[in-house]
């Protein structure tokens, strides 16, 4: 075998974006397991379009994970937040996942999320209760 090295990629190239489709599909496939896979993006704009509103993530399998929701502090605590997440919910069911996931920092928002329903699968301890990492759950119709 040829020697093989290892770089460090700065920005996510179409080579690379088809490469890993390509490669993740086939690897599903082998095993008998319908892949199924998409990554979202959706952004909220206020009326001059500027982004205040981020979510993130990637459905595959049977499962949407949610990855990074981001609200610019301008316009926090007004249900952006429910909203996006709204969103994420509503163009996934139906499709045939069953879950949305996501993982969140007790600093970030655990409450948040158990406010939309969401059940807590497990705690990951930190020292610092601020970094304890909280995984989340919830059926998708």
């Amino acid at each position: 075998m040829a020697e093989i090295k290892i770089r460090e990629i700065d920005e996510l190239s179409e080579e690379i974006s088809i490469f890993t489709d390509e490669q993740f599909s086939k690897y599903a496939e082998s095993n008998g397991v319908d892949l199924n896979y998409e990554d979202f993006i959706f952004a909220a704009e206020d009326e001059d379009g500027k982004l205040v509103g981020v979510i993130t993530g990637r459905a595959y399998y049977e499962e949407v994970q949610i990855g990074d929701l981001i609200i610019d502090a301008s316009v926090r605590r007004n249900g952006l937040g429910s909203r996006l997440v709204e969103h994420v919910e509503k163009e996934y069911s139906g499709k045939g996942y069953k879950i949305l996931t996501l993982t969140t920092h007790g600093f970030q928002a655990p409450e948040f999320y158990r406010k939309l329903g969401f059940e807590l699968e497990f705690v990951r301890e930190n020292k610092d209760p601020k970094l304890s990492k909280y995984f989340f759950r919830k059926a998708l119709s």
